[in-house]
């Protein structure tokens, strides 16, 4: 038990680390939680995309990435052009909302159109293959029990999304009020327009 927690602790350590900075994919889990609107969906697209990319890296795939010049541009010019356009709604939202988390609810929108912005905003970012399939991938080789470690790294994704998502609505009474969204929303704009640019100025 203490080989196998020798591995599975440090993946769980490395994989939260890599997850806790707030970034697109943070800020959408938390506003679907906050409007309590397709939670286990979104959580689950989230940690599930994660556990692929954990695992491709784990499994030795970090090489594609790098060896493919491509990959990195295309992704970063489309995770750009989204971002700008995802950040431009979330400011159209700050101006507009006016009734707290009675519009929020009404306004919740379709599963498809969650879990579709939600694989974008996941797949559309280069740095999650870096972190996930390069990173992860390659510390993964220096550790007695690769699959072990990749496991701790899946288990810190689903721990955390899972909480982001649900623990969110413990923050309730707090959006009851519209300029609380209305600062969520600006916020989350500013965000994603700040991550497109540095997207951008990395190209």
């Amino acid at each position: 038990m203490a080989g196998a927690m020798s591995s599975i602790l440090p993946g769980f350590l490395l994989g939260l680390s890599l997850i806790l900075a707030i970034g697109a994919q943070n800020a959408f889990v938390l506003r679907q939680g906050l409007r309590r609107a397709h939670v286990l969906a979104v959580v689950l697209t989230c940690a599930l995309s994660d556990a692929v990319l954990i695992a491709a890296g784990v499994a030795g795939f970090g090489w594609a990435v790098e060896a493919a010049p491509w990959i990195q541009p295309a992704f970063t010019w489309g995770g750009v052009a989204f971002l700008l356009a995802y950040g431009a709604l979330s400011i159209r939202r700050a101006w507009t909302v006016d009734d707290g988390l009675l519009a929020a609810a009404d306004g919740a929108g379709s599963l498809r159109g969650a879990v579709t912005t939600c694989l974008a905003l996941t797949w559309l970012n280069p740095h999650v293959y870096l972190d996930t399939v390069v990173l992860l991938g390659s510390v993964a080789t220096t550790v007695q029990r690769p699959a072990l470690f990749g496991l701790g790294a899946v288990t810190a994704s689903f721990v955390f999304f899972f909480a982001l998502g649900y623990g969110a609505r413990l923050l309730a009474p707090l959006f009851a009020r519209p300029m609380a969204w209305r600062v969520l929303d600006g916020g989350v704009g500013v965000v994603m327009w700040a991550l497109a640019l540095k997207l951008a100025v990395s190209a």
